[in-house]
């Protein structure tokens, strides 16, 4: 029986059958090595992989790896391999395969037809997670934007598999009824996602603006996924961001004001995980996001330092840091979940990266993360002292919320102050100042 007649038989066989109860999808992982060549599958990408289909909610069945000096054009893998895929989901009752590396159009179709399961590849999966992830109107957009883009070349000579193989993972987002659209009206949608991504842009640039003009700094917690980023958030500034022991945990960014050890504030903006072999369609779907990066004042990058990756994990960050022009930004490294190691380990770490060395889940080391951070950040606002009548009791609100308060005296009839003041609300003060 030929493959896509067994998928219409499969199919049709479940629609007799009516509904059951949800399983998890049983997935076959492959990757490709190709010796001598970087880019391509390692087992450690495998591993992660792994982690991402879990992530979607996939039950790994099995991995399987092939060697070849340079890729199939027709399968990656080549026929051979393909037939061993084969008798594996076969054997293993398999969903779905899921493939280390992009696949071109024509591969997967070629796949589908050979192997009789639906076939995703990296990207699929990873769109698949960030659409199961996006809580906000900014990120289900940008992650429909980068699923419309991705499925676009996909669309023609689908047919049945697109059509019928319903739901489960790599078709979460925007729903069947708009993938099955012809090219034109996929088109006509990626261009209306872009102008909305624009609107939610402006507003973006609109809040950086106001945070420039108040003079507050923003720090940028970037890193690998998973690396802690948003527990040393939650660490720093006290607040409940979601955390969860699983790739991309955290998808929209969040931000929170803190105040450093000389007083001074500064916000703090949690941003999405990074990953090897990123999506490029993610990248550039998710350019207002990714805007608080090139924006900020001072990075922090989060490294897990326990992972036995951390060096290739450490790189791919600052690639993308690299591709996203914000590679000359001052930057910290904090050595996050180092109560995994030991002393000595820690030390040597410490001495080989010049990293600050933390542990965002049991709170230790902030404090150095901290005066690291306020070394790296410009110079102190200018100091001014004030006299403030109790009738402008408000105005001594807002200093205190706004600079850095050095020194209060109460007099018979006003307070004065001695503060650290950005200048445009320095200005706004000249009334009840004594000297600037």
């Amino acid at each position: 029986m030929h493959a896509l007649d067994r998928i219409r038989a499969a199919e049709d066989a479940a629609l007799r059958a009516g509904p059951q109860a949800e399983r998890p999808e049983r997935a076959v992982l492959v990757g490709l090595l190709v010796p001598g060549k970087p880019g391509w599958s390692t087992p450690e990408t495998l591993e992660e992989l792994r982690r991402l289909a879990e992530t979607a909610g996939a039950d790994v069945v099995d991995v399987l790896t092939q060697e070849r000096p340079r890729p199939d054009p027709a399968t990656l893998i080549g026929s051979g391999k393909v037939a061993e895929v084969r008798a594996l989901v076969e054997r293993e009752a398999a969903d779905l395969v899921v493939f280390d590396e992009e696949l071109s159009p024509a591969q997967q179709r070629n796949l589908e037809e050979e192997l009789g399961v639906k076939v995703l590849d990296r990207t699929a999966l990873v769109l698949d997670i960030f659409a199961r992830r996006a809580r906000t109107r900014e990120g289900r957009l940008q992650v429909e934007l980068a699923q419309m883009t991705y499925l676009l070349p996909r669309l023609v000579g689908r047919g049945v598999l697109l059509s019928r193989l319903g739901g489960g993972i790599g078709t979460r987002g925007p729903g069947e009824t708009q993938l099955e659209t012809d090219r034109r009206r996929v088109r006509r949608r990626i261009d209306e996602l872009r102008a909305r991504i624009e609107e939610v842009a402006r507003t973006r640039r609109t809040q950086r603006r106001a945070r420039q003009q108040a003079q507050v700094p923003v720090v940028a917690l970037v890193g690998y996924t998973n690396a802690g980023k948003s527990t040393l958030l939650n660490a720093l500034s006290g607040a409940h961001v979601f955390v969860e022991d699983k790739l991309f945990a955290t998808l929209d960014p969040t931000a929170r004001r803190v105040r450093l050890e000389d007083g001074r504030p500064v916000v703090l903006v949690d941003t999405v995980g990074f990953l090897q072999k990123l999506p490029t369609q993610l990248v550039a779907a998710f350019h207002a996001t990714l805007e608080e990066v090139t924006e900020a004042d001072v990075l922090v990058h989060v490294l897990d330092i326990s992972h036995p990756g951390w060096e290739r994990q450490r790189e791919a960050v600052e690639a993308l840091l690299e591709e996203l022009g914000a590679d000359g930004k001052p930057t910290v490294l904090a050595l996050n979940k180092v109560d995994r190691l030991s002393p000595d380990r820690v030390a040597e770490l410490v001495e080989r990266t010049g990293g600050v060395p933390i542990s965002a889940l049991r709170r230790a080391g902030l404090d150095a993360l901290l005066e690291r951070v306020a070394a790296v950040l410009p110079a102190p606002w200018p100091r001014a002292r004030l006299r403030i009548p109790y009738a402008h009791a408000r105005v001594l609100s807002e200093v205190r919320a706004q600079g850095r308060v050095l020194h209060e005296e109460y007099g018979p009839d006003a307070v004065h102050v001695e503060a650290e003041l950005p200048e445009p609300f320095l200005r706004r003060l000249q009334p009840w100042a004594t000297s600037l």
